[in-house]
């Protein structure tokens, strides 16, 4: 008995120390090369980055997607899910890649590693038109609209207390166009999403809705790939590098953007 209750006890203290290091279960890229797939996690509710067109997921995180694909030798392969469950998706090995308009804070930082970035974005204000709110520091006291498990929730929630701006209540949307359509319905008083979604869901509704001219934020995009997944990071960030020194990255996203 003392035999199995010392296995127990080393098995417990093995689990929990592989549960504090935060590891991640992942395919190496001769794995993924020789299942002749990536797996690559989004959440199509982002557009121009990723959003369906016909049923077809598309957008310049697909693109790009495409071209780390390519230079593996494999078929892409994407699944649309809720954005706040991409990184379990990641430390499940149920994804290899999450491209998704996604910033790359340091509290994403213990969850998952970063590429290289490939686009400075911003968070960005909505508001009514007839809004009294004119800048982040009018956010004070309001109730303002999120998406669940974004830069702007993990902002506006301020958990870490390093917020400049104290927002009254913060509700949590499972997309962008919900926290709007409670914006124009007068239930919540502004909207923090990432800017380039911000300015599409203001152009769908000009008469009701409009951007504020400062942001909230700045940050960059990058590419999550499971932590400790050193070669497949490497590998992504000599595709980025790629396609920047060819200007190819300028050019697809200035397809989607010019597109607006």
């Amino acid at each position: 008995m003392k035999k199995i209750a010392k296995i127990a006890a080393f098995a417990m203290a093995a689990l929990m120390a592989v549960s504090a290091a935060g590891c991640s279960s992942y395919r190496s890229v001769s794995d993924i090369q020789n299942s002749g797939k990536l797996l690559m996690s989004t959440n199509a509710e982002f557009e121009p980055f990723e959003y369906k067109d016909g049923g077809e997921v598309v957008g310049i995180d697909i693109e790009i997607s495409q071209k780390i694909a390519e230079s593996l030798g494999v078929e892409l392969e994407v699944t649309d899910i809720a954005f706040d469950s991409l990184i379990s998706a990641l430390q499940s090995g149920k994804a290899d890649i999450v491209a998704a308009g996604m910033t790359a804070d340091d509290e994403r930082r213990k969850s998952v590693d970063f590429s290289d970035p490939y686009f400075n974005a911003s968070q960005a204000i909505i508001v009514a038109v007839d809004s009294e709110i004119a800048g982040p520091e009018d956010l004070a006291g309001k109730t303002v609209g999120v998406q669940l498990g974004t830069t702007g929730d993990q902002y506006c929630t301020n958990e870490d207390g390093e917020s400049e701006y104290t927002v009254g209540e913060v509700r949590r949307y499972n997309k962008g166009m919900e926290a709007v359509s409670d914006l124009m319905a007068g239930r919540i008083d502004a909207v923090v999403i990432d800017n380039f979604p911000a300015e599409k869901l203001v152009a769908n509704n000009p008469d009701a809705i409009k951007v504020l001219d400062t942001a909230l934020t700045e940050e960059e995009y990058a590419i999550a790939i499971s932590k400790g997944n050193t070669e497949l990071v490497e590998k992504v960030n000599a595709v980025l590098a790629e396609m920047q020194e060819s200007g190819e990255l300028d050019e697809i996203v200035s397809k989607y953007i010019d597109a607006e």
